[in-house]
């Protein structure tokens, strides 16, 4: 594919790429805007530098893309519910996303994607690792595609988002004591690529729909270990002012906390469509 307003250099044959020559705190043009989407279909993750943003400036660029997403249990600053503070120091004593995810998939309609802008991070340390769901999906035998493509697995937040964020005074965004809690196909079809990608994950996905209990755990146990799989993934590596943004129908991500510094920085989600 050619860009003629950006420069696209991938990270890996698999998944992620790098854009430059292209400021987010400025309004896109339609050219500029349709070829960063187009990026993004391509290489499922996109990575920015030196991008300094306001809040509002970040909001506007999620905004390209569709209607932001407020977070079931993490209240934004005053005024910004869209924006979900990232923020970890020495005295951390949990981090977010440091497990194989797709961001909230407990929704019944999870996001579309996230963009993640990072505004002070740790000289060495605190990557971001992102796999692709596809590629997960491809290296399947036919007969383990034709089984799961019949299969459907229940996603929650409550263990995830009850320890590891404050309501607001005790309500969620749906309601007190309301966290999501969906079921989604275990084979996904990206609504725009038409790829198919497999749907669960570590982090949300509780059991497999219609499978005794041992028969579930032994499944989702299987997926979560082949979506781990190195060649699946890309690896980025943050300097203050990055941003990443990831297609949540077929990215997972997970952060690696392997540092005691400041890795601080804001996110901002895009809804997205039930999965199908």
């Amino acid at each position: 594919m050619t860009y003629d307003t950006i420069e696209v250099a991938p990270l890996s044959p698999v998944i992620g790429a790098e854009i430059s020559g292209v400021d987010l705190a400025e309004p896109l043009g339609n050219q500029t805007f349709a070829e960063i989407h187009d990026a993004l279909m391509t290489h499922q993750v996109v990575f920015f530098r030196d991008q300094e943003l306001t809040l509002d400036q970040h909001k506007a660029f999620g905004r390209l893309f569709g209607e932001l997403h407020i977070h079931p249990a993490a209240p934004g600053p005053e005024g910004h519910p869209e924006i979900l503070v990232i923020h970890a120091d020495e005295n951390s004593k949990h981090v977010a996303g440091n497990a194989w995810h797709t961001d909230v998939s407990a929704d019944e309609e999870p996001p579309m994607g996230s963009i993640l802008h990072l505004h002070e991070v740790p000289k060495v340390g605190g990557d971001t690792m992102f796999a692709s769901m596809y590629a997960a999906y491809d290296a399947l035998s036919d007969t383990m595609k034709e089984f799961l493509g019949g299969l459907t697995a229940r996603h929650e937040s409550e263990h995830v988002h009850s320890r590891g964020y404050v309501s607001r005074a005790g309500k969620l965004r749906d309601g007190e004591n309301a966290y999501p809690s969906a079921v989604h196909p275990i084979v996904r079809t990206h609504p725009v690529t038409g790829r198919k990608g497999i749907y669960v994950n570590s982090g949300f996905t509780t059991r497999i729909e219609g499978l005794a209990s041992g028969e579930s755990r032994a499944l989702l146990d299987f997926l979560f270990e082949h979506i781990a799989t190195p060649e699946f993934q890309c690896r980025f590596d943050w300097q203050n002012n990055s941003v990443a943004f990831w297609d949540n129908r077929c990215v997972q991500h997970r952060s690696v906390w392997d540092y005691a510094a400041v890795r601080s920085g804001h996110r901002v989600t895009v809804k997205g469509d039930r999965p199908l």
